[in-house]
């Protein structure tokens, strides 16, 4: 490699660049177009092709550093042989736990970065998949995108108040008129425009579309778990909260060993539920999922409520 290269584990927000996207996201992240490869039924042959999203950035400069970069991930120990054969691949990625993609599909993630680009590669070690996916980007153009989408997505009135925000690529639900409801992966564009499904909107645009047709928007943040426990506190029973949904479901369990606070405790952290995430979840299913209280990250450790941090008096004046 005649340019330096550094190979890491992808972050989760990288994730969501390693497959393809909506041309407008393409075209704003800089990606130049992905690779995919497989290995063969003997696991030590390389099946690619290639496809464009932004030909008119695919320069000489990057064919030939892309040339390199895929020899040096075959070839070259210093990248733990990564793309050298099926079985090496396979290794690598159980090396990098996290790496993994936590889904059902078997994949991992390595982000490699030159001075110029960056490699998203996403990784399926399974025999009759295809085991590799490289997308390639501008890197300047990736990093100045992301760092913009960790504002989150806005959605607000008609007349420009916020309602809430939610993190890019997270979920909203939305309930029409006659009750029936339709989910819907959201991405972040820029300041004043998202997509929602396979639709691109203006917030505004967005908001009065929401209000002239009836429909409810709530958030179905990825920070909340799909249920939780809690307590009743008039009766000690235990209930079960539903994420997006109000009220509770009752149990009919009245824990005896221990107090109904410490039985809840004891049961939402064995399912990896903190107690933030119990509290927002009361909130959410109290007062409506589309408030700040709905947020886990409005509360600390305990669930105790964040108090928003006042500004110093200016004792100049």
């Amino acid at each position: 490699m005649e340019a330096e290269m550094t190979l890491r584990p992808m972050t989760a927000a990288e994730q969501m660049y390693s497959y393809s996207q909506s041309q407008q996201l393409m075209s704003q992240t800089g990606c130049i177009g992905h690779l995919r490869g497989d290995f063969g039924s003997s696991g030590e042959q390389f099946f690619s092709s290639w496809d464009d999203h932004r030909g008119d950035l695919k320069s000489e400069d990057f064919k030939h550093e892309f040339d390199e970069v895929i020899n040096a991930l075959r070839e070259d120990e210093q990248y733990g042989g990564i793309l050298k054969n099926r079985s090496s691949l396979s290794a690598y990625c159980w090396m990098h736990r996290d790496s993994s993609f936590g889904n059902d599909r078997n994949e991992y993630g390595f982000r490699a970065d030159t001075p110029h680009y960056s490699y998203l590669l996403r990784l399926n070690p399974n025999r009759g998949e295809y085991n590799i996916y490289c997308y390639c980007y501008i890197r300047q153009w990736l990093d100045r995108h992301m760092r913009q989408a960790e504002k989150g997505i806005r959605f607000i009135t008609p007349d420009y108040k916020e309602v809430f925000r939610i993190p890019d690529g997270d979920r909203i639900r939305m309930t029409l008129p006659s009750g029936e409801t339709l989910e819907q992966t959201c991405r972040y564009i820029d300041e004043t425009h998202l997509e929602v499904g396979n639709n691109l909107y203006h917030i505004c645009e967005f908001a009065e579309r929401m209000q002239h047709n009836g429909v409810k928007t709530i958030p179905l943040r990825s920070s909340l778990p799909e249920k939780c426990f809690s307590v009743l506190e008039s009766t000690g029973e235990m209930i079960v909260i539903t994420k997006g949904e109000k009220g509770y479901t009752p149990m009919g369990i009245f824990p005896q060993d221990t107090s109904p606070r410490e039985g809840v405790t004891a049961a939402n952290a064995a399912n990896g539920v903190t107690k933030a995430q119990e509290a927002a979840m009361v909130a959410g299913s109290m007062f409506g999922w589309d408030t700040p209280a709905a947020d886990p990250k409005n509360y600390d450790e305990q669930g105790v409520p964040i108090r928003p941090k006042s500004r110093e008096r200016d004792d100049s004046r």
